[in-house]
């Protein structure tokens, strides 16, 4: 789980991020991305029901992704809104596979500072 300042819950910051946010994507993974005012980056990970219908399967999946993004937030850097976005395909991945994607994306946003 994020700390609080990392989360990015208001649905208006969401609806921002989605409507005008610059866009990476590769095939399992993707993030819409806009500057903020803060001093941190705030995430949210979005897992819609196009996956899967089981909530089960779609909540292993964004608690997977947080935890990559946990484990890196000392890397990312600071000042972005952040929306992670997954796709169908990730369902049969390892996790180890889904971080290197993950990062993959990140680093090419240029998200990643390290």
């Amino acid at each position: 789980m994020f700390s609080r300042q990392h989360r990015l819950k208001r649905k208006s910051d969401i609806e921002r991020v989605f409507k005008s946010g610059k866009s990476v994507f590769d095939k399992v993974n993707g993030i819409k991305m806009i500057k903020n005012s803060l001093p941190e980056s705030r995430f949210t990970v979005v897992v819609g029901l196009k996956v899967s219908k089981s909530a089960v399967k779609r909540n292993r999946v964004k608690r997977q992704y947080r935890e990559i993004l946990r484990l890196r937030m000392t890397e990312v850097t600071p000042g972005y809104d952040v929306m992670v976005l997954i796709s169908k395909s990730a369902l049969e991945l390892t996790y180890e596979e889904k971080e290197k994607g993950f990062v993959r994306v990140l680093k090419k946003a240029g998200l990643l500072s390290k």
